[in-house]
């Protein structure tokens, strides 16, 4: 099959490596041409994914229409701010029968929509597949068991990508909750920034499992209100993901929750990066939809507090155990 990968970050690298030790043809589409080059010349992506071999059967390219074109099985792995300009600005390239796969975690920002939509309206009569659940992009690189779901209303389409993307190391299974494996992997970056902070202010192992517990509770009672099912964030695209990302070394919004619980600033936080922490983009979306839906959030709003407000930590996580005693099942 030919494929192509629409972002060359790590994990659309990770995803393109996977493709190719599968017998797949696939070319990169790289914004960055020094990406481009040292995947072509080096088979190795230095600035995203150093020290990760790569399979001869990658092309990187930055031209869009040379990479989408004959595609039979696209995937975008765009930043979630910048998915929609992307997956516009190849419209043109794409086969009329490709199945198109979402790998961006994310809600934008403007019409609070989830990835697969934002792409289904940006390319109608598509079968538009989700891919999601608990994967750093270097573990996968590597061969690392990992185990991800591929959420579609075309059953067709998900079994597709489940066969075009499984391996020894790579398990994929389907699932038709698109809705509810999106929200798990948009919604899980703003807990791991949350985790973050009370690690940066020093408080231990309780405090985390506390804020990973109700967390998942306000990620599954806004998905509810969505039309998402409750088992979903149960299963590898919530409580899979939600544990990784708010555990994991390798996690960019921990990370970054660190560094602002031990003091810095949003921007002294991001400075310098070349690799997007979801996790504050969706605090404000996340926000804007437990509004609209009337759902109770009070993580995400103290995350928000924290980033967005010049709120204190300590006095967030305060206000969070100081709130007005219930019952733990709603």
């Amino acid at each position: 099959m030919k494929c192509a990968v629409v972002g060359a970050g790590a994990w659309g690298t990770a995803l393109a490596n996977v493709l190719a030790s599968n017998g797949h043809a696939v070319s990169l589409w790289a914004r960055e041409s020094d990406v481009v080059e040292a995947i072509n010349g080096k088979r190795e992506n230095l600035r995203f994914l150093p020290g990760v071999c790569l399979e001869e059967a990658i092309r990187a390219t930055g031209i869009m229409a040379d990479a989408l074109g004959g595609a039979e099985l696209v995937t975008y792995v765009a930043p979630s701010h910048a998915l929609r300009e992307v997956v516009a600005s190849g419209a043109a390239a794409v086969r009329p029968d490709a199945v198109l796969v979402v790998a961006s975690k994310g809600i934008e920002r403007e019409s609070l929509a989830i990835m697969s939509d934002v792409v289904g309206d940006t390319l109608p009569r598509h079968a538009v597949v989700a891919l999601s659940g608990p994967s750093f992009a270097a573990e996968v690189a590597r061969g690392q068991p990992t185990a991800v779901v591929a959420a579609s209303a075309n059953e067709a389409a998900a079994t597709a990508v489940q066969r075009a993307l499984s391996s020894d190391a790579f398990r994929v299974y389907t699932h038709d909750d698109v809705i509810g494996v999106e929200l798990g992997g948009a919604l899980k970056n703003v807990m791991a920034v949350a985790t973050g902070i009370t690690e940066g202010v020093g408080l231990g192992f309780n405090s985390r499992a506390a804020l990973i517990t109700r967390g998942l509770a306000e990620m599954t009672r806004l998905g509810i209100a969505l039309g998402a099912s409750q088992a979903t964030f149960a299963g590898l695209a919530g409580l899979g993901d939600l544990v990784l990302t708010c555990t994991g070394a390798l996690s960019r919004n921990r990370a970054l929750g660190i560094e602002i619980g031990k003091g810095s600033t949003l921007e002294q936080a991001l400075e310098g990066k070349d690799t997007v922490a979801e996790g504050v983009l969706n605090t404000i979306s996340a926000r804007a939809l437990a509004e609209r839906e009337g759902v109770d959030m009070p993580i995400v709003l103290g995350v928000h507090r924290i980033l967005f407000e010049a709120q204190p930590p300590r006095l967030a996580i305060s206000e969070l155990m100081s709130r007005e005693l219930r019952a733990e099942q709603d």
